[in-house]
């Protein structure tokens, strides 16, 4: 699924693209996408209206515009394109504008468009969502994990908790910060909790400034997570696997001892 990461580039891409522009008229190819709105309803409330800079918390993409919201998800599919299509099959939704077409495509369609008339409508259809995991500073980690009970790799992608972290990164953070994935957050001593939260900053940072090559940075788990015979790019020792929060989970049993 898309995390922090990927939803800043789509993010960066709207901003370039088409703040500033017009909606001159709105295509809906697929309604199945459009998750409150009907295809004419998302049309009639967006044309005239004039894209501004759009906004983001954690994985949601928050498209402002001199009018309603259209709030983004991406799902694990989903992505923009910009100006005509030769090959058009998955694109979902097409804002015409005065200049150039934006087009969210998503070919498994397990994300989606909302459409929203003001600030408190936005924050109820994305529902409850903890600090952005971009602009999280120690004080915020703390406030955010006080009280929280369970394994530390499932409170850092609960939504709730911190905004933006999913599968990859929790397993990129904690690897770096030599935490076992399982370990329970109340077993945490404060200065682990600390070197949680320097790696979280660390990780999530580089990921969005070096967005298409963090798979490729040696050096990271992310380098070798799930390959056939990986091993920790550290230590060496074989990776193991396990499931958390039901979803795969790749960690060093050297580097991160169980609990």
């Amino acid at each position: 699924m898309p995390e922090l990461p990927d939803v800043e580039a789509y993010r960066r891409f709207l901003s370039e693209h088409a703040a500033g522009r017009r909606i001159d008229r709105v295509v809906v190819t697929d309604a199945g996408i459009l998750r409150n709105a009907s295809a004419r309803t998302l049309d009639r409330a967006l044309r005239g209206h004039r894209f501004g800079e759009p906004g983001r918390h954690g994985k949601w993409l928050i498209a402002v515009t001199t009018g309603p919201q259209v709030l983004l998800h991406f799902g694990m599919t989903g992505e923009f394109g910009w100006g005509d299509a030769a090959n058009g099959r998955h694109d979902r939704v097409i804002f015409e504008l005065d200049r150039g077409e934006l087009r969210y495509r998503n070919m498994r369609k397990l994300g989606g468009l909302w459409l929203a008339h003001d600030d408190r409508e936005a924050a109820d259809l994305m529902g409850p969502l903890g600090p952005d995991a971009l602009a999280l500073d120690r004080r915020g980690f703390r406030t955010a994990l006080a009280g929280r009970r369970g394994r530390i790799k499932a409170v850092l992608m609960n939504q709730a908790v911190i905004a933006g972290i999913g599968n990859l990164l929790a397993d990129e953070i904690l690897w770096q910060g030599r935490v076992h994935p399982a370990r329970r957050l109340e077993s945490l001593a404060p200065e682990e909790l600390d070197r949680v939260h320097a790696k979280l900053r660390h990780v999530v940072r580089t990921a969005v400034e070096r967005f298409d090559y963090v798979p490729r940075l040696r050096g990271w788990l992310s380098h070798v997570r799930a390959q056939p015979g990986a091993r920790c790019p550290r230590c060496r020792t074989p990776l193991e696997r396990t499931v958390i929060g039901g979803r795969t989970t790749w960690y060093c049993p050297s580097c991160q001892p169980a609990p």
